[in-house]
């Protein structure tokens, strides 16, 4: 697939802020987002239905996708945010017109259920797209690099999702962070991934972008062990797994406690599939639902290297 590279992001620039999936639960959290992106440096145009709601929905699918497109096709706009997940967003891939925001190709950035939407344009018209924050979650400082490194001010060659500085002492080494080697290796390959649930909601459909060959991220956030091995599961069987290079997970947050009487240790479940595979496989990476979140190009080329613990990316994301 030919990629299609979005135009760098510079001061000034103008924003989008489109509602894909989710409400805030307070609507006020709407207007921080928007003082949070001019904070940055950018000019912010809000998505006509910004405001609407419709139950756990922001507004109905309609209002969504049309915001969504509109902020594409607005030449006025030079990149799109999106305010928060949830749940919604792969509901508006069929109505989405990917001929038209292939023409005009832009940043767009959001996680977890957004990552429907970064997985699906990605699939359909080959835009890089952009794993990362939302717009109404502060930038901590190790975002905000991760964010004018990749976006702003791109390099070539980019370390990714790497822990935040530790220095060790007497008495004193990381554990927060830590990364963990599942399978040892080194492969290079288009980064793709995102959020677990997603990533596997989307096995099936054409909004799945070819995995050939790909370094596959992962992260979740709420789910008990058993689910992500059920998940896991499902990759596996629909022979998605059997596709990939390597395997990169990120944190998985708020585990819920199994209702079974014995647990597993999730590090072993991930071991698990990465062993079986045979593919280079590093656990630990700061992608997911943190407040220290890299941001992570879709569909970009990039080298897993276990040994060193390392995620490079070997392309600039952004022209």
């Amino acid at each position: 697939m030919n990629i299609t590279k979005p135009k760098r992001l510079s001061p000034g620039d103008t924003i989008g802020i489109a509602a894909p999936a989710s409400p805030p639960g307070d609507p006020e959290r709407i207007r921080y987002a928007i003082d949070l992106v001019a904070s940055l440096g950018f000019k912010v145009k809000p998505g006509r239905h910004i405001f609407a709601r419709d139950g756990y929905l922001a507004g109905r699918d309609g209002m969504r996708a049309a915001d969504l497109e509109n902020l594409f096709l607005d030449d006025s706009v030079d990149g799109i945010f999106c305010i928060r997940g949830g749940y919604g967003a792969s509901r508006l891939l069929p109505l989405l017109d990917f001929d038209a925001i292939c023409a005009h190709p832009k940043v767009l950035m959001g996680y977890s259920d957004i990552t429907a939407l970064l997985m699906g344009l990605h699939a359909c018209c080959g835009l890089v797209t952009f794993h990362g924050q939302v717009a109404n979650h502060e930038f901590s400082p190790y975002t905000l690099e991760s964010f004018k490194k990749l976006l702003l001010n791109p390099q070539p060659e980019l370390a990714l999702a790497a822990p935040p500085s530790f220095e060790s002492t007497p008495g004193r080494v990381e554990w927060e962070n830590r990364l963990r080697v599942l399978s040892p290796g080194r492969v290079r390959g288009p980064l793709l991934g995102g959020n677990l649930t997603l990533v596997s909601h989307l096995i099936g459909t054409p909004y799945l972008p070819d995995l050939t060959g790909a370094i596959l991220f992962l992260e979740d956030v709420g789910e008990a062990t058993y689910s992500i091995d059920r998940m896991l599961t499902q990759l596996h069987l629909s022979g998605t797994l059997d596709k990939i290079a390597g395997l990169v997970f990120g944190k998985f947050t708020e585990i819920r406690a199994s209702e079974y009487p014995q647990d597993r240790v999730l590090e072993e479940v991930l071991a698990e599939y990465a062993t079986g595979l045979g593919i280079p496989a590093l656990a630990g990476m700061m992608i997911g639902h943190i407040d220290d979140q890299a941001v992570i190009p879709i569909g970009c080329m990039a080298e897993l290297d276990t040994d060193a613990k390392t995620l490079q990316l070997l392309e600039s994301a952004v022209i």
